[in-house]
């Protein structure tokens, strides 16, 4: 007998034993010995349905932590129901732009609504005989100007928003360039600086944007490499729809240097930059292409008549037939200038919501073109 006052009732069948209580309760459960469980005698109940002392022990018999559901699947309660989602905190950017220019192109402060500066054009100098007739020589100066546009980023994130948003981190939200990495994660305790940091680096990718395809004939833009190279096209080499090759490379830089400039970085489109690469490759053999570092950025370098030069693509260029270019800037006359540079300002609550702004006062200039080059008109590699 146990200590519940059930006599044990056990068989040894070799070296198996098997406990006859345990074999009853599986079948009966509770019911009490000589029960009778169903049949016609006069008082006696179908203990055989579910809701039954019968089906209630077989189901508890059957029941198992289970992980799969499916319609009306309430005994699931004991798996999947119990278990809660497990969401990465990490937010990946899926409509990501990498900025190098933004980071390279130098940024100087700038007082007022236009970026102004002044040229001069010298005349010659002349060599005279003794005591001859002393005429000067008038330089020619000149103004130039160019207004100041207006960046803008405008987030709102609800209350209820704020209160039920657990922290995450934003993948990639530190400004980068275009290889090793996007960038270091950005922690975002709440809702409101999730959309700050996205916000932040929404307008970070127009930057990137406007200095290379803005247009001020667009409102609100200041004009960018592909305008401004398009209004001056003196040192222009123009493929025509054509392959280009390191002679040309050679070519474009050496109008620069004609001109008074020192190119000393290349950008261009990937599929220009992949081009580049074979050319370098072809003419190597197979010598790897030596990549060293610049402004932090890993990438290829042209070894020029003014010296090495890297080469940095940039997402926001073109890969089209006749609109591939390669761009050799002298970054001592290209410049953003910044009235006021990334702001963060909340605007006028007028619901249950928080509102604000991210905003940029600046132009992007280059003050003289002619120290510049490029190469223009480039065939599309994969057509």
């Amino acid at each position: 007998m146990d200590n519940r006052g059930k006599i044990k009732m056990t068989a040894n069948l070799g070296n198996v034993s098997v406990n006859a209580n345990s074999a009853y309760e599986q079948s009966f459960g509770t019911l009490g010995d000589k029960t009778c469980y169903s049949g016609e005698r006069i008082g006696a109940a179908d203990l055989r349905s579910e809701a039954g002392t019968l089906g209630q022990a077989y189901n508890a018999s059957l029941k198992a932590f289970n992980v799969t559901t499916g319609a009306g699947a309430s005994h699931d309660v004991y798996g999947k129901l119990l278990i809660p989602l497990y969401l990465d905190p990490q937010i990946i950017d899926i409509s990501r732009k990498y900025t190098p220019l933004v980071e390279i192109v130098p940024r100087v402060s700038n007082r007022g609504l236009y970026a102004e500066w002044s040229t001069i054009s010298k005349h010659a100098a002349f060599v005279a005989a003794e005591d001859a007739a002393m005429a000067e020589t008038n330089d020619t100066y000149a103004r130039e100007s160019v207004a100041i546009r207006y960046l803008y980023a405008v987030g709102r994130v609800t209350g209820q928003a704020i209160a039920a948003t657990p922290s995450f981190m934003m993948q990639g939200m530190s400004p980068s360039g275009f290889n090793g990495g996007f960038g270091a994660d950005a922690s975002a305790a709440t809702a409101k600086q999730i959309e700050v940091l996205a916000k932040a680096r929404a307008i970070k990718e127009l930057e990137e944007d406007l200095i290379v395809n803005g247009d001020v004939d667009s409102t609100g833009e200041y004009d960018g490499l592909v305008q401004q190279f398009t209004d001056s096209t003196g040192n222009n080499v123009a493929m025509s729809t054509g392959a280009f090759d390191l002679g040309d490379i050679n070519h474009a830089i050496q109008l620069a240097f004609d001109d008074g400039g020192r190119p000393n970085i290349a950008t261009c489109g990937s599929e220009t930059y992949a081009d580049l690469e074979a050319l370098i490759q072809a003419k190597q053999g197979f010598v790897p292409i030596a990549k060293n570092v610049f402004w932090g950025y890993e990438t290829i370098q042209l070894q020029t008549m003014v010296g090495t030069m890297p080469v940095i693509p940039s997402m926001q260029m073109l890969n089209t037939t006749a609109l591939k270019t390669l761009y050799f800037l002298d970054l001592s006359v290209c410049e953003m200038r910044v009235l006021q540079d990334m702001t963060y300002e909340p605007l006028a609550k007028t619901n249950d919501s928080e509102k604000f702004m991210m905003k940029i006062y600046e132009a992007f200039i280059i003050k003289n073109i002619a120290f510049c080059s490029a190469i223009t008109g480039i065939a599309t590699s994969y057509a």
